[in-house]
């Protein structure tokens, strides 16, 4: 994939320090740039299903913080875990209860939140707790994670004390940008509170203190500030916020120096760390960072194929493929589909191909940079294209309602050939979402591709059927 690079401009030229609101993200058209070791790779062969692995972390974390236009509507459970199992469990249903500064309260209503999400009933008692309290937090994109350690930034910061009293922590430079704007919305009426970046392209004269309440940046500059250029007294920071820890061990380098900031910071400094997923090497970062910690944990719901009914079409190359694809569409309506391959090359050749054939067809491209990617699933949302056609890493995180079809032109597999049951599920499972059927079709075109599909089956104990014609008017009513 090309690089999703960006370069940082900045109003004032050599600013010393960005005030809120000053800095923008422009697209860079010449040559990549990265935050060290934080750079997407690109290479040559589109044919390598490596490739599509390779797929940054920090870029579908990016996409995925630009497409979400309001929180995830979850029934997910929530699991909290206290340093203390004996104090009083606290949860608040109003941000009132909270009983946060007025200029504050009036920035939560104003980014649209009326009522706490599942995540910011348990997580913002603990954050606003005193004395404070530290956390380590799961929570997936669209919870309303950040807002919740925003909230708990800007409810700690003393505006009269003109130094850094908060620290934020994210993967990349645009991540961190994301962060900033959400400061930046709910803060508008706190006018007191001032932030600066601690990115790349921010420079501050040699000698000189910031004098920002909330400094938000990536580890390295982070650190420099604290350590090595002395503009920020860590011995001053109330509350280091640690975001997207799965992404930042993911970086080289990130999770070091991530330690030797939190190793300058007072013993007395709130500590709350956020990660999507909890693998173990993320547990044992999370533990390194965040001492006597309180947790809490969303419960992903299990995605089950009980509603989705599944079958296979039997091809004996990829232009017989595309020719049944264009055979079901012109036997049944389909109100939008997703069409999943196996690699960019497919993607391209494929979205062209239905194109010529009168389709409004959208390609999601790991060529595209971030904006462009979440302008495309944009459109689909809306309906303005009716098939979305990409590799399986460029999906990550989407959520069409409409969505009634998914097609597997190509089956998944990992980097060794055998089936990928787990991405499988999470293709599949775009479609009968939100209490409704779903169907799914497989493309099969080898008797590897035939082999792969059978272990799907009996890894799901799920049968999928031969699709023959008296199929026809009972995916209809499933499709459309």
């Amino acid at each position: 994939m090309a690089t999703d690079s960006w370069a940082l401009a900045v109003d004032e030229q050599e600013a010393a320090v960005a005030p809120m609101g000053s800095l923008r993200l422009t697209e860079n058209r010449l040559a990549p740039k990265a935050e060290t070791n934080g750079s997407v790779t690109h290479r040559a062969d589109d044919d390598k299903a490596a490739d599509e692995d390779k797929e940054d972390v920090a870029v579908q974390s990016l996409l995925n913080k630009l497409i979400r236009s309001s929180l995830v509507n979850t029934t997910n459970q929530v699991e909290v875990l206290q340093r203390d199992p004996s104090s009083p469990l606290y949860s608040v249903k109003s941000f009132e209860q909270l009983r946060l500064k007025p200029q504050l309260l009036q920035g939560v209503y104003a980014m649209g939140f009326n009522r706490p999400s599942r995540i910011q009933e348990n997580a913002l008692p603990m954050m606003l707790a005193e004395p404070p309290q530290n956390l380590i937090a799961q929570s997936q994109s669209g919870t309303g994670k950040t807002a919740a350690f925003v909230l708990a930034m800007l409810s700690h910061v003393d505006p009269a004390q003109t130094w850094t009293q908060c620290l934020c922590v994210s993967p990349t430079y645009e991540l961190a940008l994301q962060t900033g704007k959400v400061i930046e919305q709910m803060g508008q009426f706190y006018p007191e509170v001032k932030l600066s970046y601690a990115i790349r392209g921010n420079k501050v004269e040699r000698g000189q203190k910031i004098q920002e309440h909330i400094v938000i940046g990536t580890p390295g500059t982070v650190l420099d500030w604290c350590h090595k250029l002395k503009f920020i007294d860590p011995k001053k920071i109330k509350v280091f916020v640690l975001d997207e820890a799965d992404v930042m061990i993911a970086t080289q380098g990130h999770q070091d120096q991530s330690i030797r900031i939190q190793r300058l910071l007072p013993r007395d400094c709130q500590m709350l760390l956020f990660s999507a997923t909890f693998e173990d090497s993320v547990w044992r970062f999370a533990e390194r960072i965040v001492p006597d910690p309180n947790i809490i944990k969303l419960k992903r719901e299990e995605e089950t194929l009980d509603n989705i009914k599944q079958y296979y079409v039997l091809c004996n190359s990829k232009e017989e493929k595309f020719a049944a694809l264009c055979n079901i569409y012109g036997a049944i309506t389909i109100a939008q589909a997703m069409i999943f391959c196996h690699t960019r090359k497919t993607a391209g050749w494929l979205a062209g191909e239905l194109s010529r054939e009168g389709h409004q067809v959208a390609l999601l491209s790991g060529e595209m940079v971030v904006e462009q990617r979440a302008a495309v699933i944009e459109r689909f949302r809306e309906g303005k294209e009716k098939v979305l056609v990409t590799t399986n890493v460029c999906a990550r995180g989407i959520d069409v309602e409409q969505v009634s079809v998914v097609i597997n032109f190509d089956l998944p597999v990992d980097k060794d050939g055998n089936p990928n049951n787990e991405t499988y599920l999470h293709r599949i499972g775009r479609t009968g979402r939100f209490g409704k059927r779903g169907l799914a079709i497989n493309m099969i075109d080898s008797k590897h591709s035939m082999n792969i599909l059978n272990k799907i089956q009996e890894h799901f104990n799920k049968k999928i059927e031969k699709l023959n014609t008296d199929d026809l008017d009972e995916i209809e009513k499933i499709a459309n």
